[in-house]
């Protein structure tokens, strides 16, 4: 039964590691797409600038897009969190970081990951991109986008000052939501919100 219930809980997340593969990048060998996901996280204390994770997306976000392999940042996260309203955010620190504001959509409802990939996709007609976020994340991560009909390739985020520890606590998190991913993707369900087509990445990347 002890064995049975482990591959029951491993299951998820080896799928995610499967299914990913091939698809997973460090940033020097990242690939080029027109678009570059950046999922969110939980700002600073001051709710004005990023928390180190958060940071580390956008700085990798910031350096592929100065590397000419990638146009246009999507930045997707929660636009009511707990701790801020993280595409606010993402979009005022890329700014800082170099990268023109026209080149920045913010998508205030990717709530979570499964809502960032879908809403990419239907709502602002990603159909091909990079996502970023870090290494623990990053196969669900690919996992769900692929899924949903967005050609992903994950890129390695940035993560200093991030203590081991607490990468340690995110990747177990992220074991066990695994379990959520392969629901989400099974059930086919819709974002929590759903919005009309927005044409903002289509004209960001018009620009040139």
């Amino acid at each position: 039964m002890g064995v049975v219930g482990v591959l029951l809980v491993s299951g998820p997340w080896l799928w995610t590691k499967i299914a990913a593969h091939g698809h997973v990048h460090d940033e020097a060998d990242a690939p080029s797409a027109d678009v570059v996901i950046v999922l969110g996280t939980e700002v600073a204390a001051d709710r004005r600038r990023p928390a180190d994770r958060l940071a580390g997306r956008l700085e990798t976000a910031a350096a592929l897009v100065r590397d000419g392999r990638a146009r246009v940042v999507l930045v997707s996260g929660d636009g009511g969190g707990a701790s801020g309203d993280e595409p606010a955010v993402m979009t005022s620190y890329l700014v800082e970081l170099g990268v023109d504001p026209g080149r920045v959509v913010a998508d205030p409802f990717g709530l979570d990951t499964y809502d960032s990939c879908a809403r990419a996709r239907e709502v602002y007609g990603v159909t091909r991109a990079l996502i970023v976020t870090q290494s623990y994340h990053l196969s669900r991560a690919v996992t769900l986008c692929r899924g949903l009909g967005v050609d992903v390739d994950g890129v390695a985020a940035r993560c200093a000052g991030c203590p081991a520890t607490l990468l340690a606590e995110k990747a177990v998190r992220d074991y066990f939501a695994s379990g959520k991913a392969a629901w989400d993707a099974a059930s086919g369900r819709p974002p929590a919100v759903r919005s009309p087509v927005d044409p903002a990445v289509r004209d960001a990347l018009a620009l040139g």
